[in-house]
């Protein structure tokens, strides 16, 4: 997840109409669309050169050489859309389907609709960028009202990724595991007599899961148990790409041990350190495009080689665009009226461009596709039908779409 938005005209979206309206005021701009003050009508040209790739001759610029090296894995999609330019509602809206906190997010629908396939790790766990967490902090990941055990776990950035994964100095397994089944006896005397509480339960389940996690997880966190052509693959040997590049490899590993969702952040906080490139578009992107590079393609390769990205989906996007026009001289501001996404494995046919947005790359003006639409394509190509993966709360079953969400079968291989 890119979070802060990067921008599609500069990145999978080439627009040679911006080149010939540059500083000129561009006639698709809105004034209300405007998230930040100094915004304004004239077009900026990409300080980036595109070319196509791959037999499908997929559009990708020259900051991404080596995801452009495996273009024919993707499926990009340029004519997403959303609802909100905000960060907070945006990034709520593509984690959950509400522009509002309090709801599941995706990961956690994965792992209600799903389960679990390895007893021994979380069904959903989540990586940070290393400049920290994004707007809204823990509940991109939250499971809103689902029980606590559908909820996302948080690797650390530094040090060992798993927190407490470990006995406390001088406490055995035998002693740990004693005190666990006498919490265990007290919890269930407890839930025998409220049978109705569910945070009960999924604290059980989490007592649980960490006692069985201490022999699983730190072998699945290892990473020295990888050659070190694995380490180059990644780019852990270049101190720009090496923090998204362990993260990519954890994933790897633990897509392998069968954790069902894995999200990894690139962009902490706000402004420079996201994709959020307000002031400078250009040094803003060249870092995180040279963050994200190699991983993400070593990625795409380790899966691949190891027979495993047909059925595992890969999903690259932000919560927005931005804007084809100027924010202050060099930078753009937020857009959430047309910008790209791209998937790739998993059930998707590969080599595909879907859809488009305008001559300027302002408005999604073929195939529009909402985020219920993108949300119901993922469900359907891990298995589960969006109509029909409800949950029941304070009197009203819930859908990850809400009321809408098409499946894009014309994507779908």
């Amino acid at each position: 997840f890119m979070y802060g938005g990067p921008s599609h005209v500069d990145l999978f979206d080439p627009k040679p109409e911006l080149d010939r309206w540059h500083d000129q005021e561009i006639p698709v701009f809105k004034k209300e669309d405007a998230f930040m003050g100094k915004t304004r009508a004239n077009a900026m040209r990409s300080p980036f050169q595109f070319a196509k790739h791959g037999e499908a001759g997929i559009d990708i610029c020259d900051q991404y050489p080596e995801l452009a090296k495996v273009a024919d894995e993707l499926c990009v999609i340029r004519s997403m859309t959303c609802k909100s330019n905000n960060h907070g509602p945006a990034l709520f809206q593509m984690q959950s389907g509400s522009l509002l906190a309090g709801h599941p997010s995706i990961g956690s629908w994965t792992t209600y609709g799903l389960g679990s396939q390895c007893q021994d790790l979380p069904g959903f766990i989540v990586m940070m960028d290393h400049q920290g967490a994004p707007v809204n902090g823990a509940l991109n990941w939250s499971n809103g009202f689902m029980p606590a055990s559908f909820q996302g776990t948080p690797l650390r950035t530094a040090g060992e990724p798993i927190a407490y994964v470990r006995p406390p100095a001088g406490v055995s397994t035998s002693r740990q595991r004693a005190q666990l089944d006498l919490l265990g006896r007290w919890n269930s005397d407890y839930a025998a007599a409220h049978p109705a509480d569910e945070e009960l339960r999924s604290r059980i389940a989490a007592y649980e899961l960490a006692f069985r996690m201490q022999n699983s997880a730190p072998e699945a966190v290892d990473l020295s148990r990888e050659p070190e052509s694995i380490h180059r693959l990644y780019g852990l040997d270049n101190k720009v790409s090496q923090h998204f590049g362990r993260n990519c490899l954890l994933a790897r590993r633990l897509v392998e041990r069968g954790v069902r969702f894995v999200q990894l952040y690139s962009g902490g906080n706000e402004g420079p350190r996201a994709w959020d490139a307000h002031d400078d578009l250009e040094k803003n992107h060249r870092l995180h495009c040279a963050e994200t590079d190699r991983p993400i393609a070593a990625l795409l390769t380790d899966l691949k080689q190891r027979g495993l990205l047909d059925t595992t989906l890969v999903v690259w996007g932000g919560e927005f665009g931005r804007t084809p026009n100027a924010e202050g001289g060099k930078g753009r501001d937020h857009h959430h009226r047309g910008f790209t996404m791209w998937m790739a494995g998993g059930g998707i046919k590969p080599g595909t461009i879907y859809g488009a947005t305008d001559e300027f790359g302002y408005h999604a003006v073929e195939n529009p596709v909402t985020l219920p639409d993108l949300h119901a394509t993922i469900l359907h190509l891990l298995g589960l039908d969006h109509e029909q993966l409800t949950y029941r709360f304070q009197g009203r079953d819930y859908r990850l779409t809400d009321v809408g969400g098409q499946v894009l079968r014309s994507i779908l291989a």
